[in-house]
Protein backbone atom coordinates (compact mmCIF):
# COMPACT_ATOMS: atom_id res chain seq x y z
CA UNK A 1 0.00 0.00 0.00
CA UNK A 2 1.10 3.55 -0.74
CA UNK A 3 0.67 6.44 1.69
CA UNK A 4 1.16 10.19 1.40
CA UNK A 5 2.65 11.39 4.68
CA UNK A 6 2.74 15.07 5.64
CA UNK A 7 5.35 15.94 8.27
CA UNK A 8 5.11 19.09 10.40
CA UNK A 9 8.30 19.18 12.47
CA UNK A 10 8.19 21.29 15.62
CA UNK A 11 11.50 21.40 17.46
CA UNK A 12 11.12 22.47 21.10
CA UNK A 13 12.60 25.86 21.87
CA UNK A 14 14.60 24.42 24.77
CA UNK A 15 16.06 21.50 22.77
CA UNK A 16 19.89 21.54 22.95
CA UNK A 17 21.55 22.24 19.62
CA UNK A 18 23.68 19.10 19.92
CA UNK A 19 20.56 16.95 20.33
CA UNK A 20 18.89 18.59 17.33
CA UNK A 21 21.95 17.94 15.15
CA UNK A 22 22.21 14.33 16.32
CA UNK A 23 18.54 13.65 15.65
CA UNK A 24 18.68 15.27 12.20
CA UNK A 25 21.69 13.14 11.24
CA UNK A 26 19.88 10.07 12.52
CA UNK A 27 16.76 11.04 10.56
CA UNK A 28 18.71 11.28 7.29
CA UNK A 29 20.30 7.87 7.91
CA UNK A 30 16.95 6.29 8.84
CA UNK A 31 15.23 7.61 5.70
CA UNK A 32 18.10 6.33 3.55
CA UNK A 33 17.75 2.88 5.14
CA UNK A 34 13.97 2.86 4.64
CA UNK A 35 14.50 3.83 0.99
CA UNK A 36 16.82 0.84 0.50
CA UNK A 37 14.18 -1.39 2.09
CA UNK A 38 11.53 -0.05 -0.30
CA UNK A 39 9.44 1.88 2.26
CA UNK A 40 10.36 5.43 1.21
CA UNK A 41 9.67 6.18 -2.44
CA UNK A 42 10.02 9.98 -2.58
CA UNK A 43 10.39 12.93 -0.20
CA UNK A 44 9.58 16.57 -1.02
CA UNK A 45 9.92 19.91 0.73
CA UNK A 46 6.75 22.03 0.34
CA UNK A 47 6.63 25.84 0.56
CA UNK A 48 6.81 26.97 4.19
CA UNK A 49 6.57 30.13 6.22
CA UNK A 50 9.68 31.41 8.06
CA UNK A 51 10.43 29.21 11.03
CA UNK A 52 8.39 26.27 9.73
CA UNK A 53 9.82 22.85 8.90
CA UNK A 54 7.65 20.56 6.81
CA UNK A 55 8.04 17.64 4.42
CA UNK A 56 5.93 15.40 2.20
CA UNK A 57 6.78 11.75 1.75
CA UNK A 58 5.49 8.93 -0.42
CA UNK A 59 5.77 5.80 1.72
CA UNK A 60 5.08 2.15 0.98
CA UNK A 61 4.06 -0.39 3.62
CA UNK A 62 2.07 -3.62 3.94
CA UNK A 63 -0.46 -1.95 6.21
CA UNK A 64 -1.25 1.19 8.19
CA UNK A 65 0.06 -0.60 11.27
CA UNK A 66 3.44 -1.25 9.66
CA UNK A 67 3.62 2.35 8.49
CA UNK A 68 2.85 3.62 12.01
CA UNK A 69 5.68 1.45 13.36
CA UNK A 70 8.12 2.77 10.74
CA UNK A 71 7.22 6.40 11.39
CA UNK A 72 7.22 5.95 15.16
CA UNK A 73 10.82 4.72 15.03
CA UNK A 74 12.16 7.84 13.28
CA UNK A 75 14.57 9.90 15.41
CA UNK A 76 12.38 13.01 15.06
CA UNK A 77 9.13 11.14 15.71
CA UNK A 78 8.22 12.84 18.99
CA UNK A 79 8.77 16.27 17.39
CA UNK A 80 6.47 15.54 14.45
CA UNK A 81 2.80 16.03 13.72
CA UNK A 82 1.78 13.61 10.97
CA UNK A 83 -1.06 13.51 8.48
CA UNK A 84 -1.31 10.16 6.69
CA UNK A 85 -3.42 9.65 3.57
CA UNK A 86 -3.80 6.10 2.16
CA UNK A 87 -3.56 6.07 -1.64
CA UNK A 88 -5.44 3.87 -4.09
CA UNK A 89 -4.69 3.35 -7.82
CA UNK A 90 -6.37 5.84 -10.15
CA UNK A 91 -7.68 4.77 -13.58
CA UNK A 92 -5.93 7.75 -15.24
CA UNK A 93 -2.53 6.94 -13.77
CA UNK A 94 -0.04 6.85 -16.71
CA UNK A 95 1.54 3.78 -15.17
CA UNK A 96 -1.65 1.89 -15.91
CA UNK A 97 -0.60 1.91 -19.57
CA UNK A 98 1.97 -0.77 -18.84
CA UNK A 99 -0.13 -3.71 -19.93
CA UNK A 100 1.50 -6.92 -18.81
CA UNK A 101 0.62 -10.01 -16.88
CA UNK A 102 3.87 -9.66 -14.97
CA UNK A 103 4.26 -6.21 -13.40
CA UNK A 104 7.80 -4.97 -12.79
CA UNK A 105 8.65 -2.29 -10.21
CA UNK A 106 9.61 1.16 -11.41
CA UNK A 107 13.26 1.87 -10.46
CA UNK A 108 13.98 4.80 -8.19
CA UNK A 109 17.14 6.56 -7.08
CA UNK A 110 18.36 7.07 -3.52
CA UNK A 111 21.33 9.38 -2.85
CA UNK A 112 24.42 7.67 -1.44
CA UNK A 113 27.06 10.40 -1.41
CA UNK A 114 28.29 13.60 -3.04
CA UNK A 115 32.03 13.62 -3.76
CA UNK A 116 33.81 16.92 -4.36
CA UNK A 117 37.36 16.24 -5.55
CA UNK A 118 40.34 18.33 -6.62
CA UNK A 119 42.16 17.35 -9.81
CA UNK A 120 45.85 17.26 -10.60
CA UNK A 121 47.49 18.30 -13.84
CA UNK A 122 46.48 15.77 -16.54
CA UNK A 123 49.14 13.33 -17.72
CA UNK A 124 48.69 13.36 -21.50
CA UNK A 125 49.82 10.14 -23.20
CA UNK A 126 48.83 11.44 -26.64
CA UNK A 127 46.81 9.77 -29.38
CA UNK A 128 46.43 6.01 -29.01
CA UNK A 129 44.38 3.59 -31.15
CA UNK A 130 41.46 4.23 -28.76
CA UNK A 131 41.72 8.02 -28.75
CA UNK A 132 43.66 10.65 -26.86
CA UNK A 133 44.57 9.05 -23.54
CA UNK A 134 44.91 11.15 -20.39
CA UNK A 135 45.38 10.18 -16.76
CA UNK A 136 43.83 12.71 -14.40
CA UNK A 137 44.62 12.21 -10.71
CA UNK A 138 42.04 12.98 -8.04
CA UNK A 139 44.33 14.60 -5.50
CA UNK A 140 42.02 15.42 -2.59
CA UNK A 141 38.37 15.62 -1.70
CA UNK A 142 35.52 14.93 0.67
CA UNK A 143 32.27 13.03 0.36
CA UNK A 144 29.03 13.45 2.27
CA UNK A 145 25.78 11.52 2.31
CA UNK A 146 22.89 10.31 4.47
CA UNK A 147 25.01 7.47 5.88
CA UNK A 148 28.51 7.81 4.39
CA UNK A 149 30.94 10.65 5.02
CA UNK A 150 34.70 10.88 4.72
CA UNK A 151 37.62 11.75 2.46
CA UNK A 152 39.05 10.70 -0.87
CA UNK A 153 42.36 8.84 -0.61
CA UNK A 154 44.98 10.62 -2.77
CA UNK A 155 47.48 8.45 -4.63
CA UNK A 156 44.83 5.75 -5.11
CA UNK A 157 42.36 7.72 -7.23
CA UNK A 158 42.40 8.75 -10.90
CA UNK A 159 40.48 8.88 -14.17
CA UNK A 160 42.10 6.95 -17.06
CA UNK A 161 40.30 9.07 -19.60
CA UNK A 162 39.87 8.93 -23.37
CA UNK A 163 39.16 12.11 -25.32
CA UNK A 164 37.46 11.68 -28.70
CA UNK A 165 37.95 14.02 -31.66
CA UNK A 166 34.66 15.84 -31.02
CA UNK A 167 35.58 16.59 -27.39
CA UNK A 168 33.58 13.78 -25.82
CA UNK A 169 35.31 12.33 -22.75
CA UNK A 170 35.05 8.63 -21.88
CA UNK A 171 35.64 8.18 -18.17
CA UNK A 172 37.39 5.17 -16.62
CA UNK A 173 37.37 6.16 -12.95
CA UNK A 174 38.96 4.23 -10.12
CA UNK A 175 39.10 5.94 -6.77
CA UNK A 176 39.31 5.08 -3.07
CA UNK A 177 37.26 6.60 -0.28
CA UNK A 178 37.79 6.38 3.46
CA UNK A 179 34.83 6.98 5.75
CA UNK A 180 35.03 8.96 8.95
CA UNK A 181 35.01 5.60 10.72
CA UNK A 182 38.10 4.42 8.82
CA UNK A 183 36.35 2.05 6.40
CA UNK A 184 37.76 1.88 2.85
CA UNK A 185 35.59 1.89 -0.28
CA UNK A 186 36.93 1.04 -3.75
CA UNK A 187 34.89 2.68 -6.51
CA UNK A 188 34.96 1.93 -10.24
CA UNK A 189 32.95 4.00 -12.69
CA UNK A 190 32.69 4.09 -16.47
CA UNK A 191 30.83 6.84 -18.23
CA UNK A 192 30.69 9.63 -20.74
CA UNK A 193 30.75 13.43 -20.80
CA UNK A 194 29.33 14.98 -23.96
CA UNK A 195 27.61 18.13 -25.13
CA UNK A 196 27.58 20.74 -27.85
CA UNK A 197 30.92 21.71 -29.44
CA UNK A 198 30.70 25.15 -27.83
CA UNK A 199 30.16 23.76 -24.32
CA UNK A 200 32.89 21.12 -24.65
CA UNK A 201 35.30 23.80 -25.88
CA UNK A 202 34.56 25.90 -22.80
CA UNK A 203 35.17 22.90 -20.54
CA UNK A 204 38.46 22.20 -22.34
CA UNK A 205 39.54 25.77 -21.63
CA UNK A 206 38.86 25.25 -17.93
CA UNK A 207 35.83 27.51 -17.76
CA UNK A 208 33.01 27.06 -15.24
CA UNK A 209 29.98 25.68 -17.10
CA UNK A 210 26.55 24.92 -15.64
CA UNK A 211 26.31 21.12 -15.39
CA UNK A 212 22.85 21.19 -16.96
CA UNK A 213 24.47 22.34 -20.24
CA UNK A 214 26.12 18.96 -20.86
CA UNK A 215 25.69 15.29 -19.99
CA UNK A 216 28.11 13.67 -17.55
CA UNK A 217 26.96 10.25 -16.32
CA UNK A 218 28.64 7.06 -15.13
CA UNK A 219 27.67 3.54 -14.14
CA UNK A 220 29.34 2.87 -10.81
CA UNK A 221 30.36 -0.11 -8.68
CA UNK A 222 31.47 0.01 -5.04
CA UNK A 223 33.44 -2.62 -3.12
CA UNK A 224 34.15 -2.81 0.59
CA UNK A 225 35.20 -5.43 3.14
CA UNK A 226 33.33 -3.70 5.99
CA UNK A 227 30.62 -6.04 7.39
CA UNK A 228 28.17 -3.21 8.09
CA UNK A 229 28.34 -1.93 4.52
CA UNK A 230 27.69 -5.17 2.60
CA UNK A 231 24.80 -3.51 0.77
CA UNK A 232 27.33 -1.46 -1.22
CA UNK A 233 28.80 -4.62 -2.75
CA UNK A 234 25.36 -5.71 -3.95
CA UNK A 235 24.13 -2.35 -5.19
CA UNK A 236 23.68 -0.97 -8.67
CA UNK A 237 24.76 2.68 -8.75
CA UNK A 238 24.75 5.59 -11.18
CA UNK A 239 26.56 8.90 -10.82
CA UNK A 240 25.93 12.38 -12.17
CA UNK A 241 29.08 14.45 -12.70
CA UNK A 242 29.92 18.10 -12.96
CA UNK A 243 33.28 19.52 -14.06
CA UNK A 244 34.75 22.57 -12.35
CA UNK A 245 37.84 24.59 -13.28
CA UNK A 246 40.03 22.79 -10.72
CA UNK A 247 37.88 19.88 -9.68
CA UNK A 248 34.95 17.58 -10.23
CA UNK A 249 31.75 16.68 -8.40
CA UNK A 250 30.09 13.26 -8.49
CA UNK A 251 26.69 12.60 -6.96
CA UNK A 252 26.16 8.84 -6.66
CA UNK A 253 22.77 7.17 -6.39
CA UNK A 254 21.60 3.66 -5.57
CA UNK A 255 19.20 2.27 -8.19
CA UNK A 256 16.39 0.44 -6.43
Amino acid sequence: MDFLVEFDIQIPDDAPGSEVEERERGEAAAVARLAREGHVVRVWKPPVEPGESKALGLYRADSQTQLDDLLGALPLADWMRLTVTPLEPHPNDPMNGRSSDFELPVPRLSPVYRLEAALGEPLDLGDTPRGRRRVVALTDGTFTGPELNGRLVPGASADWQILLADGTALADLRYTLQTDGGDLLYVQARGVRHGSPEVLARLARGEAVDASKYTFRTSTQIETATPGLEWLNKGVFVSVGGRQPAGVIYETYLVE
